[in-house]
């Protein structure tokens, strides 16, 4: 019996699924097996795993080793929803003149 609410398809992939599977596929399609992988950029089998399958805490030393072996970048871009506390990335601050 199924339970009442529950929606057929699955849930959306969190950021850190999507990457580790960006990260998986990238490397089948260079025919690198994990432990290659792990070798050319200096990472453990556990860490390697761990990243293709949406760890969310992840060292980014290390993902940023695994992405340049595999010829990827991480880019950062403005969200679509802004933290109130977050700072103004906007540019460099212009210092405040006291009167």
């Amino acid at each position: 019996m199924r339970s009442r609410g529950s929606s057929s398809q699955p849930a959306p992939l969190t950021p850190a699924q999507r990457l580790g599977a960006l990260v998986r596929a990238r490397r089948r399609s260079l025919r690198l097996n994990q432990a290659a992988l792990c070798d050319l950029s200096g990472v453990g089998l556990a860490f390697l795993y761990e990243l293709e399958h949406g760890k969310d805490t992840v060292r980014l030393d290390k993902v940023l080793a695994v992405l340049g072996v595999l010829g990827l970048e991480l880019h950062v871009r403005e969200g679509k929803q802004l933290l109130s506390e977050a700072p103004d990335l906007s540019g460099p601050q212009q210092p405040e003149s006291k009167a």
